[in-house]
Parts: structure tokens; C-alpha cells; sequence
């Protein structure tokens, strides 16, 4: 019979196992990613086609693992549009109308064994997928210092949510979504990004003025959480824990790269680049 206090053991070194799992696969993806991030160029885009892919199929087998592959080669191919094409007379939107379109006539020639709900679930993960990903690429051409940054600010954010709400939080902020989240890590969250965006202000500064890069952390700070929320309110519908396994300890794409994702959509409507 276990006791209580071995028990208690075991769960605390299944704990510690699991910190340190995560700790070794963070430091891999730090050396792996950190050059391509430097360089950018061709291996950068590479590395973006190849992770939105995945990201992509993460969502595609998390709803209907038993799905056509057919479907998913089929929005794999305008989410590769997605990231490139874009100019005055075939823009994006359009390439959109025309994948959904496309979903549309399936529906009528698999006789509704594809059916108008699997289109629409299919339709908005590719444009969310293929959005997020040519922002990523969008910003990594408009500078390095901006990515850079964009980065510092969500990390910095998880950081003081996660430290600060682990001692200090007392309310939950959504519980029915994320139970672990509190309304003083959200807060703590903001105020480290402050923090740390004053500190790279200083050391690698915008042409923005310090309040202007403080608003923008706030934003960046707040819209990250969202989208941490986001992803777990979608993992909770469709009853899953993670995205992916590709990340041991970690998740998939969509679990590391959910709130990195959601800034860079929502940064693409204000003026900072």
C-alpha cells in the first residue's frame, strides 16, 4: 500500500522530471533556433513553411484524426500560397474565396461524407495558421531588433505570469479555461515586459519614443495571454493536451508558438514597423 507522503514523493520527482525535460528540449530549440533567427534569409523562411505546415496538420489531426489526407494536402498547399503570394491584381482575400470555394464543391463531391463544418474548421485554420506565419515573416524582414523584441516581451510576459502568479496569485483569471492562470500573473506578466522593454529600449533602442514602446509591450503583453487562452480554449473543446508530441516536455508547434502567433496578427494593424 502506498502512504500518503510517498505518493506525494513521487508525483513531486514526476514533477521535477518533467521540469527538467522541458529545460533540456528549451535549450536544443535555443541552439538550433538562434542562428536562423540571426541569419534570416532563405533558411528563416524555410524554417517558417516547414513549422506552419506542421502547425497546420496539429490542427487538422486534433479535429478529425480519421479525416482524408486529401483535405489536408489540399489546405497545405493555400497555406504555402498564403505565406507567398501577394500582389494587386490576386490578392490574399482572394486566394481565400478560392479555397473555400474549392472546400465547397468537395462537400458536394464526396455526397457530404466532407461535409460544410469540416470546410469552415479547415478554412479558418489555414488562414489562421498561413496569417500568423507571413507576419513572422513580415517582421523578421522589417528587422531583426523587431523580432527580437516581439520575442523579449512574450517571454518576458510568461516569465512574470508564471513566477508571479505562482506566489502571489490568489484569484483565477478563467478558470473554466486555463485553471492554473491568475489575475496577478497576468498582471506580474505585463509588468516584467514593461520592464524588460525599458531595458532593451535603453540598450537597442526604436525610433519610437519610451512611452510608445511601453504601450506597445502592454499590448504585445495582454494579446499574448489571449492567445495562450485561445489555444487552451480550443484544446479544451476538442479535449486534447496538447497540439503536438514534436516538443518532448513541450507540445507541439501551436502550444510553444500560441501566443507568439496571435501578437504578430493582431501587431499587423498598428503602426510600429
Amino acid at each position: 500500500m502506498i502512504t500518503k507522503t510517498e505518493k506525494e514523493d513521487t508525483e513531486e520527482s514526476k514533477g521535477v522530471d518533467a521540469m527538467k525535460q522541458r529545460m533540456i528540449t528549451a535549450i536544443i530549440g535555443i541552439i538550433i533556433a538562434a542562428p536562423i533567427i540571426l541569419y534570416g534569409g532563405w533558411p528563416f523562411i524555410f524554417v517558417a513553411y516547414l513549422l506552419a505546415t506542421i502547425a497546420l496538420f496539429e490542427l487538422f489531426r486534433m479535429y478529425n484524426s480519421e479525416e482524408n489526407i486529401i483535405y489536408f494536402i489540399i489546405s497545405m498547399v493555400f497555406l504555402w500560397v498564403i505565406l507567398y503570394f501577394d500582389d494587386a491584381d490576386f490578392n490574399k482575400f482572394d486566394v481565400i474565396i478560392l479555397f473555400a470555394a474549392i472546400l465547397l464543391i468537395m462537400t458536394v463531391l464526396s455526397k457530404n461524407k466532407f461535409a460544410f463544418d469540416q470546410a469552415s474548421f479547415l478554412v479558418l485554420a489555414t488562414v489562421y495558421v498561413g496569417s500568423a506565419f507571413y507576419y513572422l515573416l513580415d517582421v523578421r524582414m522589417q528587422g531583426l531588433n523587431y523580432f527580437l523584441f516581439i520575442l523579449f516581451m512574450i517571454w518576458s510576459t510568461d516569465t512574470g505570469a508564471y513566477f508571479i502568479g505562482k506566489y502571489f496569485g490568489r484569484r483565477k483569471l478563467w478558470p473554466e479555461i486555463s485553471p492554473n492562470k491568475t489575475i496577478g500573473g497576468a498582471i506580474g506578466g505585463i509588468v516584467l515586459a514593461i520592464v524588460v522593454a525599458c531595458l532593451f529600449q535603453s540598450i537597442y533602442p526604436f525610433d519610437q519614443s519610451f512611452f510608445t514602446v511601453i504601450g506597445i509591450t502592454i499590448v504585445i503583453s495582454i494579446v499574448g495571454q489571449l492567445g495562450d487562452l485561445v489555444a487552451s480554449a480550443i484544446k479544451r473543446h476538442y479535449d486534447v493536451k496538447d497540439f503536438g508530441n514534436i516538443f518532448p516536455g513541450h507540445g507541439g508547434i501551436l502550444d510553444r508558438l500560441d501566443s507568439l502567433l496571435f501578437v504578430l496578427i493582431f501587431l499587423h494593424f498598428i503602426p510600429f514597423f
